[in-house]
């Protein structure tokens, strides 16, 4: 169940981070509030989660699966550029998101 927790929280932050982004440094009320509540979810929701989920790990898949899904929409969504250097660097962050859940008691 935590892991279903976690993925809301993943899904909370690409909403809150694209609605962040809409908000034009906090100018469009709107979707600042829109942003604030999906953070505010987020953390609840990571709350429940690590009841089940060690916090390394947990913050190891939202920051992972965060990173990655954020750039495919920053791309799709906000026409933003990567290049190479961007996408070595969500390799390393991916490939320590899969190091740290390889990680036995």
């Amino acid at each position: 169940m935590g892991y279903l927790y976690l993925s809301i929280v993943v899904a909370g932050e690409l909403l809150g981070t694209n609605l962040l982004k809409a908000s034009n440094g906090f100018t469009r009320i709107g979707f600042s509030i829109g942003s604030l509540v999906a953070y505010a979810l987020c953390f609840y929701f990571l709350s429940i989660a690590m009841k089940t989920i060690n916090l390394s790990i947990a913050y190891a898949l939202w920051a992972g699966v965060g990173i990655v899904a954020t750039t495919v929409l920053s791309v799709l969504i906000w026409h933003e550029q990567i290049n190479l250097t961007i996408v070595l660097g969500i390799i390393l962050i991916v490939a320590g998101s899969i190091l740290l859940n390889l990680h036995v008691e």
